[in-house]
């Protein structure tokens, strides 16, 4: 998953070099830290959120399917 949401990232912003993702799992739920480029979480986050809101329903649903909860955090 992780991949996953490098990949969408890193086709949305001005720096994909930038682009990190940290996974921290836990028991029943995987946190996935990612940072991006000074200027790029606008792109990242979208008007009104909608980007953000994008890529959590398919990271959601992917967790889903391996019995997890998976929370997204942006970062700049």
């Amino acid at each position: 998953m992780k991949e996953l949401i490098e990949n969408i990232a890193k086709s949305l912003v001005d720096f994909p070099e930038m682009v990190k993702v940290q996974e921290i799992q836990g028991e029943k739920t995987t946190v996935f830290e990612l940072r991006v480029g000074s200027g790029d979480l606008g792109k990242i986050i979208g008007k009104e959120g909608r980007t953000a809101k994008a890529i959590r329903t398919i990271i959601t649903a992917a967790s889903m399917k391996q019995g997890k909860r998976a929370v997204l955090e942006i970062l700049e």
